[in-house]
């Protein structure tokens, strides 16, 4: 009798431990598929793609006038349509400048992911945004190295979609508890 109670016993375990793990399995495989996949957000980020021109006029101090360059800007989805490449050329203050930003959209935190690093520097900017339907704009909050400092400034990006060939960002950064606008660029498609 010991010798079917047993391996019956056996039986009953490893099914219920099955059944229970494959439910599991199922649930997680469920939030991979829906963290990986791209959606909305991303179709939307996605219509940006292609080539743009850049107006851009930035402040150096607040009592001081802007200075303003141009430079052109390359968009492209990348990794199957989940983040955006854009690649940045131009010229500032007389020097060549490149630079290059990854963003996203995290489905499971709900909320933009934004990185940036150029020629001007060898920090590597990180922010996070939420979508405001109401105005279309992402709104950016994060840290970037003051090299004159040696420490981390917040700031604060807006990103506005005009229309489908029109967009706006505007850089803010935070010096002895006062907030500033340090940079402004408007986007055209070519």
């Amino acid at each position: 009798m010991k010798r079917i109670i047993t391996p019956l016993f056996l039986a009953i375990v490893l099914f219920t431990f099955n059944n229970y793990s494959s439910a599991q399995t199922a649930d997680e495989q469920k939030a991979w598929m829906d963290y990986m996949t791209p959606g909305p957000v991303h179709e939307m980020i996605a219509k940006s793609n292609g080539d743009w021109t850049e107006e851009i006029t930035f402040w150096m101090a607040p009592d001081a006038p802007p200075t303003k360059t141009t430079a052109t800007a390359t968009n492209k989805m990348i990794l199957g349509g989940r983040y955006q490449y854009s690649s940045v050329t131009g010229d500032m203050m007389g020097m060549p400048f490149e630079g290059v930003s990854i963003l996203g959209y995290d489905n499971a935190k709900k909320i933009f992911q934004s990185t940036w690093l150029d020629n001007f520097g060898t920090g590597i900017t990180n922010m996070t945004g939420t979508w405001d339907q109401a105005t279309n704009t992402v709104n950016f909050t994060g840290t970037s190295m003051d090299p004159m400092t040696g420490k981390d400034m917040n700031i604060r990006q807006t990103f506005k979609i005009i229309d489908d060939n029109n967009q706006i960002m505007e850089m803010f950064t935070t010096m002895d508890g006062k907030e500033m606008k340090t940079m402004e660029i408007k986007m055209t498609r070519k």
